[in-house]
């Protein structure tokens, strides 16, 4: 067989390692041959190809990014999209694809699926919101760096006996905001699913400043204030129907100083957090994902994606994993506003 992959959507730690071990088992226990997709979905219609043999992941194990590109290029939307991947297909004799990738890539791979094209998914996404699975690789990564990040913050706004706001990812779920947050003892978490009065955040922000402390302040950037909206970064979007979201951090850091009268800054994180070597989990999620994707090619299990669930590998259908979009619970939420002021 030849077996094509690809990664899809933002990039995040981990992804090399899913490639390392689709190349490793798929050569080594099957004899397959494997393509490589260059930059996602635009790889099979473009027929972007690059092979991939032992050798070429060799040492991109604790490599961040991934060795293949990636895109955000939706096949549903340019013209004669998903023909040119069969023509592609057939030109290169692949026989399956399997797409790395989060709920865009992955919903595209469930089309494909229903179109007759023999796609399993992996899940990758580091805000950590798809349902059908308990992690996404790239999230854990992404929660150390943005801890490390506050803990650094915080002895800078000691020092300056300012209030610092850290902007960190998360467009419709809060987990990257809810983890570093409470790993790095942040006084405000703000996430997505909970719209915030700005009149409370600010009464916390008071209370911290009359104990002596300076306050810390992590903010999803989908986060949005009571009566509010998004903040946008450009109202483009992209071939998902996406907009660019980005300047909640600044816009809520100003009415902090505003309303206090304390000086506040803002730092956004941004796509630091996608960026550098994965956290040894991740590497270790992402391999095992990368192993049992090839098993369901193997066994001819299409329309499928592998999932965590508990410390097993299992399998769900694509329709599943990209039904609905894994949120922070109120329960959850609660749990952190104990250390809030």
């Amino acid at each position: 067989m030849r077996i094509g992959v690809l990664t899809g959507g933002g990039d995040c730690p981990g992804l090399n390692a899913v490639i390392r071990g689709v190349v490793r088992k798929g050569i080594e226990a099957h004899g397959w041959e494997i393509v490589g997709f260059r930059n996602g979905w635009q790889g099979p219609i473009e027929n972007l190809t690059k092979p991939i043999g032992l050798g070429d992941v060799e040492d991109i194990l604790t490599r961040g990014g991934t060795i293949l590109g990636s895109s955000r290029t939706n096949p549903y939307k340019v013209e004669g999209g998903v023909d040119r991947i069969r023509e592609t297909l057939a030109a290169n004799k692949v026989d399956a694809l399997i797409a790395i990738g989060g709920e865009d890539t992955l919903g595209v791979a469930k089309r494909l699926t229903d179109d007759g094209i023999g796609v399993v998914g992996v899940p990758k996404t580091i805000d950590n919101d798809l349902g059908a699975t308990d992690y996404t690789f790239g999230f854990d990564t992404a929660v150390h760096i943005a801890t490390e990040a506050i803990d650094r913050l915080r002895t800078t706004a000691e020092s300056h006996h300012r209030a610092l706001v850290v902007e960190v990812m998360g467009r419709h779920a809060g987990w990257i905001a809810l983890h570093s947050g409470l790993a790095g003892g942040a006084n405000v978490i703000l996430v997505p699913e909970r719209q915030f009065s700005v009149d409370k955040v600010v009464e916390w922000v008071e209370r911290r400043f009359e104990r002596q402390f300076a306050p810390i302040i992590v903010v999803a950037e989908g986060a949005m204030p009571e009566g509010g909206a998004e903040i946008l970064h450009s109202g483009e979007k992209d071939a998902f129907g996406h907009v660019r979201l980005g300047g909640i951090g600044t816009w809520l850091a100003e009415e902090i100083s505003e309303r206090t009268g304390k000086e506040s800054r803002a730092v956004v994180l941004g796509h630091v957090q996608r960026g550098g070597i994965p956290t040894a989990y991740d590497r270790v999620l992402a391999t095992r994902f990368g192993l049992h994707a090839v098993d369901a090619v193997a066994e001819g299990d299409f329309g499928v994606m592998v999932a965590l669930r508990g410390t097993d590998i299992v399998r769900v259908k694509l329709s599943e994993a990209t039904a609905e979009l894994k949120t922070v619970p109120l329960e959850r939420y609660q749990e952190a506003e104990v250390f809030f002021g």
